[in-house]
């Protein structure tokens, strides 16, 4: 609803760049955090649920997780919107901004498996949002070797983070798996191409940073 009233009050104003341009990402921020967004892929693992293995515990195990994966997705958006804002390369806003639209795709799965699993999306989801677009912004704001060094640097924890939970995921649960391991596979892509791109490697102090805010948001994700 908030999002159509943005689009109807654009068309009432006089359209500048800086406007139009705040209004988008106003628009694309209120979707992704109303939970509207719709997978242009198939749903992963759909033959393999089986729902009457998982007790109650590993239920809110994996709802835990997914919960935490669906952050990760909401940041995403975030960071790639933030970083493409200020950037002044057409080549590489197109990379930023095709890396989101793929993203999509993992936000909508992990939105429908938390449905499926009886839980929601992380109460903190604002936040989270609000956060990584700041520092999508800031990074947007270096050189494109560091544009790109920043993408491919989240991607590859990303990966890591993603490795871990396929070790912790309950044994019962086939369908989380796939949609882990799907995301798993576009993310290596996704660093792959930040890399041949030109992106450089980012400083220990900066990766190390990275991991702890990393580490801060999925603890809290899990639960809240």
């Amino acid at each position: 609803m908030l999002s159509t009233i943005i689009r109807t009050a654009a068309a009432c104003f006089p359209p500048t760049r800086p406007f139009d341009t705040a209004l988008v990402e106003i628009d694309r921020a209120l979707r992704v955090l109303a939970g509207v967004a719709r997978a242009a892929r198939p749903y992963p693992g759909v033959s393999q649920d089986l729902p009457n293995r998982l007790s109650d515990t590993e239920k809110r195990h994996a709802a835990g997780l997914m919960r935490v994966n669906h952050v990760g997705e909401v940041c995403a958006q975030a960071l790639y919107r933030g970083q493409a804002l200020l950037c002044r390369e057409p080549a590489l806003r197109e990379t930023l901004h095709r890396a989101a639209a793929e993203e999509v795709d993992h936000l909508a799965w992990c939105a429908q498996r938390l449905v499926e699993l009886r839980s929601r999306p992380s109460l903190l989801n604002p936040f989270w949002y609000a956060g990584s677009f700041a520092l999508g912004v800031l990074a947007g704001s270096a050189r494109p070797a560091w544009n790109l060094g920043f993408m491919a640097e989240t991607e590859r924890q990303v990966e890591q983070h993603l490795e871990g939970h396929m070790q912790v995921l309950p044994v019962g649960d086939p369908r989380s798996r796939e949609i882990v391991q799907k995301m798993k596979q576009d993310e290596v892509a996704h660093r792959s191409s930040a890399e041949k791109a030109g992106g450089i490697r980012l400083s220990a102090p900066v990766r190390g940073a990275m991991r702890a805010m990393a580490k801060i948001m999925t603890t809290v994700a899990y639960r809240v």
